[in-house]
């Protein structure tokens, strides 16, 4: 899967949190956020199928839209990239820079034991 872009992101949202729209209904949701019209809908709509990150429904009428991966994987995968991106892979050096910069309660912290316990870190 490629990096996805800022834009890609919203329309997914848009599918994962409505599942099936047709072009209109995803013009719609997403019209307050990018100001596209149906035919920059569209051609996004088009070039992510091409991607493999959309799937269209060309049988019914009007055409449907749906995500062809789930917002669980993409989610995984931008983790990925940005760990190997910006922190050369090092989850350590993550997690530190994160808890440095913003203070996590009692419960966060014993939950993150518990979690770091069962990985056997």
């Amino acid at each position: 899967m490629t990096k996805l872009s800022q834009r890609e992101w919203l329309v997914l949202g848009v599918l994962w949190d409505r599942p099936g729209p047709t072009l209109g209904e995803l013009t719609q949701a997403l019209w307050e956020q990018t100001g596209w019209s149906r035919n920059t809908a569209l051609t996004y709509l088009t070039r992510m199928e091409a991607k493999g990150l959309v799937s269209i429904d060309k049988e019914g009428s009007p055409r449907r839209y749906r995500a062809a991966l789930s917002r669980e994987d993409c989610q995984a995968q931008a983790r990925d990239d940005f760990l190997r991106e910006v922190y050369r892979g090092a989850a350590g050096d993550l997690v530190a820079a994160f808890l440095r910069e913003k203070p996590i309660s009692a419960q966060e912290r014993d939950e993150l034991r518990r979690l770091l316990d069962e990985m056997e870190v």
